[in-house]
């Protein structure tokens, strides 16, 4: 019969060291290569897409973006909104980050046809509202069943 091994709590807490050690080399590797596996660094920011009779509303959440670092392009039902947050220069020590940073795209197909000629776009308070009228003749209806 094998007697179990025996150790003493330095062993235990030098494995321990070790092992903290081998986790946190496999971490700073493949946390570092994991945007560049995803596609490149970036986000996708939070949004909302609602639907009336005559429009798509769509608000995207985009604090710190600047108009100027944003691009809005349509090609048929497809909407794609790309830009770039920039990251703030810092001065002190940086503590904790949770927001994200970097280029940023949001795309969506749209469920119906659209007036490409008269979508409207406005940010307010960091929110970006874009405005896509459908095409007329396209509104939803409701048909009775007889």
């Amino acid at each position: 019969m094998a007697l179990p091994v025996h150790r003493s709590h330095t062993d235990v807490a030098g494995e321990f060291g070790r092992l903290t050690q081998q986790l946190s080399r496999l971490f700073d590797e493949e946390w570092a290569a994991l945007p560049a596996a995803l596609g490149g660094e970036g986000f996708t920011p939070l949004a909302d897409l609602e639907e009336t009779d005559q429009e798509f509303v769509l608000d995207i959440d985009l604090p710190g973006v600047r108009k100027e670092d944003m691009n809005i392009e349509v090609d048929g039902r497809r909407l794609v909104i790309s830009g770039e947050r920039k990251q703030v220069e810092r001065k002190g020590w940086l503590r904790r980050q949770a927001r994200m940073w970097g280029s940023f795209v949001f795309e969506v197909t749209l469920p119906g046809e659209v007036d490409e000629q008269n979508i409207e776009a406005n940010m307010d308070d960091g929110v970006l509202h874009v405005r896509v009228p459908k095409r007329s003749g396209t509104a939803r209806r409701h048909i009775d069943v007889r």
